[in-house]
């Protein structure tokens, strides 16, 4: 993943290599830039994956944290640095998950009431909560294709290589996470 030279740097196109190269080099600026850039979506995607906002807050800061680490010896040219940011905040996520902790994404579906809201007013807030339970019981990878593509608006070779999968692999595990989601909330799919 770490190659450097001219050839090597033509391949990729990196849209935070300057500031990730100003991060390696110490710049305290590029360090607040980097974070106001890039904590608001680690923080969604681990949210969305472990299914608890403190956990995700915690993830976020691990990631950037092993960004930080990371920038001064970062070679540009085979991956972009957000799509290796995604990947480790997922593997941080799944290390969080392999833990048996209760109030996790599995206890999710036991915290949603499946009858109707008592307010209309509540209804999309019962969507959201269908939805995220339904995100909550699908298999890990399934989630995570899903999260990237839909809810981090990565393409779907950004959010393979996120993955470490090929664009096949991924384009799998989309679509059978939507017949899973599609199935899981028939009753609101007109």
């Amino acid at each position: 993943m770490y190659s450097d030279g001219p050839a090597a740097s033509s391949r990729v196109d990196d849209p935070d290599a300057d500031l990730v190269r100003r991060v390696g080099s110490g710049d305290l600026l590029a360090v607040r830039a980097l974070t106001a850039r890039k904590l608001p979506r680690l923080t969604a995607l681990a949210a969305r994956v472990l299914g608890d906002a403190a956990e995700a807050e915690d993830v976020a800061q691990e990631s950037l944290i092993r960004a930080w680490r990371q920038a001064p010896v970062w070679r540009f040219g085979e991956a972009r640095f957000d799509t290796w940011l995604h990947r480790v905040t997922l593997n941080l996520c799944r290390d969080r998950l392999r833990r048996v902790r209760p109030g996790g994404p599995q206890d999710l579906e036991t915290l949603v009431d499946p009858g109707p809201a008592p307010d209309r007013g509540l209804e999309a807030r019962d969507v959201g909560d269908r939805v995220a339970a339904a995100m909550a019981i699908l298999p890990a990878r399934q989630r995570e294709a899903v999260v990237l593509c839909h809810y981090q608006e990565m393409g779907n070779i950004q959010a393979a290589a996120a993955l470490g999968i090929s664009v096949e692999a991924l384009e799998s595990l989309l679509s059978r996470g939507r017949r899973a989601l599609r199935a899981a909330l028939s009753d609101l799919v007109a």
